[in-house]
């Protein structure tokens, strides 16, 4: 029988594994969650605290799924504080998906961000020329690079690694290292996800190029399925529209990389 994706389901963390000093991978089982395509997401309740979205991490196991969190507000620090055998509630997968594309590609994360990329990559076949660019503060907030590699290692790729400080990898923005590559390269497509005004710019390299890309927004969710209007962008709603949007769609959208809503549903400036 179908699960209701509205339903909540009880997750028992069988694996807690740290991959920064402020992020934490969390692993459970489940048959639906670890088959979800790449840029869907979950609504993640931690009892007594809150619920929260999340995109859903791949995990190395079969049958296994995850959420890789940075401790960050209330609801993700205690997100990210549970410990194994502790217990969550998931509703979901909800949202759309990436657009697969063959050829050149490229990726652009940033931090959590580069949870749907890592899943994307699964996606991609041998044949596919992948070139991903990950970003962090410093040297102590990189993480994936080396998973990454293993998922690509029938590929040709280049795992390229940004820090602002340049304590580690290329010194600089992604969205730096980004210019400099499409001013060498055109790509049949560039994925993307990461902070808004990251992602915006990235949408606005790639279109002054006439490249395909596509990011997916992170923003305030606290339904999930279209009811609250929180996640709005502009007429869009994230959880329902999205969280995939092409680039013409976003660079449609006035408030897209200029503003959000806070927790009260106000709208402010990034």
């Amino acid at each position: 029988m179908q699960r209701n994706s509205n339903h909540q389901t009880i997750y028992k963390i069988e694996k807690v594994t740290d991959e920064t000093p402020t992020v934490r991978t969390l692993t459970f089982s489940d048959d639906v969650l670890c088959n979800v395509l790449p840029g869907q997401f979950a609504m993640v309740w931690v009892p007594g605290v809150n619920e929260l979205p999340m995109s859903i991490m791949i995990s190395q196991e079969k049958g296994k799924a995850a959420f890789t969190i940075r401790k960050y507000g209330q609801s993700s620090t205690a997100l990210y504080n549970l410990k194994v055998g502790d217990l969550i509630g998931v509703r979901g997968p909800y949202g759309n998906s990436f657009t697969i594309k063959k050829g050149k590609l490229l990726l652009v994360g940033g931090g959590t961000g580069l949870v749907p990329l890592m899943r994307l990559l699964t996606f991609f076949t041998p044949t596919d020329d992948v070139t991903l660019i990950m970003g962090a503060k410093t040297k102590n907030e990189a993480f994936f690079e080396d998973y990454a590699n293993r998922l690509l290692d029938k590929n040709k790729h280049q795992v390229i690694v940004a820090t602002e400080d340049g304590s580690y990898g290329q010194k600089g923005l992604v969205t730096d290292i980004m210019d400099n590559l499409c001013q060498e390269a055109k790509f049949d497509a560039v994925y993307t996800c990461g902070p808004e005004l990251m992602m915006s710019k990235v949408v606005l390299i790639a279109t002054s190029k006439g490249m395909f890309v596509e990011a997916s927004l992170e923003r305030m969710m606290k339904c999930g399925v279209g009811i609250c209007g929180s996640c709005c962008v502009n007429d869009l709603l994230v959880c329902k529209d999205g969280t995939i949007f092409d680039g013409k769609t976003l660079l449609s959208k006035s408030e897209f990389g200029h503003t959000h809503r806070n927790k009260a549903g106000i709208l402010e400036a990034y």
